[in-house]
């Protein structure tokens, strides 16, 4: 199998914990968390568990002058990324927050051409605007069937900002992919980024309340640290190293079809003909967008 392959099945597999994620983080916020302690938990638990697998990996320096370009990825990548998801996906549904992340690949396809002077095939302008189809028919499908919401406007326009800056994260960790083994700039990104987020959920984690939280709330924040922090950005790393940005950024279009299915799952939610529809098209459009262009003869 080869390395491209794997790079695939792992920014799928990303897909699939980011999927989860937005009901699974839903249910611990606010009712036992609020967003930024629960975001000061989700670094620092990450931050330890990247320090802790590090001691198995390659014993690397990261060069002075490396430590910018690491503390620019922290702050869009850990910071701003996850701030402002979190506060964005407590005030709006699970699907909604997964249906505007589409606008990522967009972001990364502007900034891929503007800074990495990435070709602009015409194949994945299509593969963009079908998948982009496939989303726009999850938005007009019942937009309130994924639960109630506190203030959908702000929290829309939060997952928004969240979204722009992943598309800023993707660009800026391509280079220092190429040079470091992932462990070792994990977890000094997750280190800066500790430091980021700490002044803004300090207060909101002196609140928790230990004691009322079950055993169910603590095997989900469980989860968003082990699977939706720490294994989806190790398979992130691998598959930005493997492949094109832009490639790897049209995997967020699996997310709305992912939220929804859980969605489903839980009983929340029903299949019907336009969102198999909105699969078809959602499916086709990653296709086009990671399908390797042939070789001229």
């Amino acid at each position: 199998m080869s390395k491209r392959t794997l790079a695939l099945i792992a920014a799928s597999f990303v897909a699939v914990f980011y999927g989860a994620n937005y009901t699974i983080a839903k249910d611990v916020m606010p009712h036992y968390v609020q967003p930024f302690g629960f975001i000061v938990i989700r670094v620092l638990g990450a931050a330890l568990l990247f320090w802790a697998i590090g001691l198995l990996g390659p014993k690397e320096k990261i060069a002075h002058k490396d430590f910018a370009r690491i503390a620019v990825a922290a702050l869009f990548g850990v910071g701003i990324n996850m701030l402002a998801f979190f506060e964005g996906l407590n005030l709006t549904t699970p699907i909604s927050a997964s249906v505007l992340m589409v606008t990522t690949p967009i972001i990364v396809l502007i900034l891929a051409v503007i800074f990495l002077k990435e070709k602009i095939r015409i194949l994945k302008i299509i593969g963009v605007l079908v998948g982009l189809s496939g989303t726009l028919l999850i938005i007009l499908y019942g937009s309130g069937s994924s639960g109630t919401s506190a203030n959908p406007m702000l929290g829309n326009f939060l997952v928004f900002i969240n979204a722009a800056s992943y598309a800023c994260y993707i660009i800026v960790v391509k280079k220092i992919t190429q040079k470091y083994h992932p462990f070792t700039f994990m977890k000094w990104m997750y280190t800066i980024g500790f430091i980021f987020v700490l002044p803004f959920g300090f207060s909101q984690l002196l609140d928790i309340q230990v004691d009322s939280i079950p055993l169910d709330g603590y095997l989900k924040i469980g989860y968003v640290i082990l699977f939706a922090t720490f294994g989806t950005y190790v398979l992130n790393i691998f598959a930005i190293k493997e492949l094109k940005p832009t490639t790897v950024a049209v995997f967020i279009y699996l997310q709305p079809l992912l939220a929804s299915t859980f969605a489903i799952a839980l009983g929340k939610d029903e299949l019907d003909i336009i969102k198999i529809g909105a699969t078809f098209l959602i499916f086709v459009g990653v296709y086009l967008v990671t399908k390797k262009p042939k070789a001229l003869s």
